[in-house]
């Protein structure tokens, strides 16, 4: 069965999308809206068929006949889009964050409640493999009794982006919304609970500061702290950094429990490295009887590394989507995950900014 996809958003994780969709079989690029006309003309010279073009995603809608949508537009029009595209009633693979701030989140879930379209919301974290094994292990009980959730992102600046719209709050969500709710995501789903307290401490230290648009200085954080309560007694932390490109890892996903640490170490993407190559993630199991560690290297085909910045995650995430599209069922990251990651994303910022923990009650996501 071919699946025919309508791109919305074709900058540099649109592109990587459409590299990554090239490789699911019976998958099949038909149109693709994106406003700005060196962006569109890139996306277009990846996609092996004739493709429609559109400078506007409301064009798209009315001559499209995808059976599924993909958004991977800026962030500030995440919820102007998807409220068009749920009317349509086709299945919607759209960007982390699914939105930037309450008001959209409201919005958004009451409209979603009406119509039942099928979100899934594009979390990669969650499939890359060294991270997949890891929930894996937990779900079968290798950690022993869940404690403590440790995340530690040590990174490169944001990129440039058309538009400079991931230099400010009022158009990304803040970094950690825009960059965090990956691992808020990974946390609730890694410790089958609901926040309820979050304390953070933050700024920007470093970044940006020396750059100025239309007059505006860039206001978004580089570096934090973040703890949090979970319902169920787990505690766990993330650690952000934007400004250490040199760590061998970026992301290093930890949890420890009664009777183990587990742990997936992920390198950044290849070609920032000084030899441009892609070092392999590791999976790490230390047991707290052996007192040692074992670290597995998780390798991926080279030919998926190939085709985008998140370690293979994006096309092993489309490889459910599609599945979804084809054969129905539920989300594997539904619309609910992505709003409640962007709340964590946005009660950490609130704590920054007041100086103060803020209280989450459980499944009070909204108010």
């Amino acid at each position: 069965m071919t699946v025919k996809y309508a791109i919305i958003g074709s900058g540099m994780m649109g592109q990587e999308h459409i590299r990554n969709l090239n490789l699911v079989e019976g998958a099949q690029i038909t149109a693709i809206a994106e406003p700005d006309a060196a962006m569109r003309a890139a996306a277009a010279s990846l996609v092996p068929n004739e493709v429609a073009l559109f400078g506007d995603f409301r064009e798209l809608l009315r001559h499209s006949d995808a059976d599924a949508f993909l958004v991977a537009s800026p962030n500030h029009t995440h919820a102007i889009i998807l409220d068009a595209l749920i009317e349509q009633k086709r299945p919607i693979l759209i960007e982390k964050p699914v939105v930037k701030d309450w008001e959209e989140a409201r919005r958004i879930a009451e409209k979603a409640a009406r119509f039942q379209t099928p979100i899934w919301v594009a979390m990669e974290y969650r499939y890359m493999p060294g991270v997949t094994r890891l929930l894996e292990d937990l779900e079968a009980g290798r950690a022993g009794k869940l404690a403590m959730v440790s995340i530690t992102e040590r990174r490169f600046p944001f990129l440039q982006k058309v538009g400079n719209w991931n230099r400010f709050n009022i158009s990304s969500g803040g970094t950690l919304v825009e960059k965090c709710c990956h691992f808020f995501d990974l946390m609730r789903l890694m410790i089958k609970s609901e926040p309820v307290r979050i304390h953070a401490i933050g700024g920007q230290a470093i970044n940006h500061l020396d750059e100025a648009y239309d007059g505006r200085v860039p206001d978004i954080l580089d570096h934090s702290f973040t703890t949090i309560e979970f319902a169920n007694g787990v505690s766990a932390m993330l650690e952000l950094c934007m400004f250490a490109e040199g760590s061998h890892f970026q992301e290093r996903v930890s949890a420890i429990g009664s009777t183990a640490l587990l742990e997936a170490r992920v390198p950044g993407p290849g070609r920032f490295e000084p030899d441009g190559q892609v070092k392999h993630a590791e999976y790490v199991v230390a047991d707290r009887a052996a007192r040692k560690e074992q670290i597995e290297v998780m390798k991926v085909d080279p030919k998926i590394l190939a085709q985008g910045d998140h370690h293979g995650s994006t096309y092993f995430q489309h490889l459910g989507f599609n599945r979804l599209v084809r054969e129905g069922g539920a989300p594997e990251v539904s619309l609910e995950d992505g709003l409640k990651a962007v709340a964590m994303g946005l009660a950490a910022q609130q704590s920054i900014a007041e100086k103060r923990p803020v209280e989450l009650g459980c499944g009070n996501w909204l108010g």
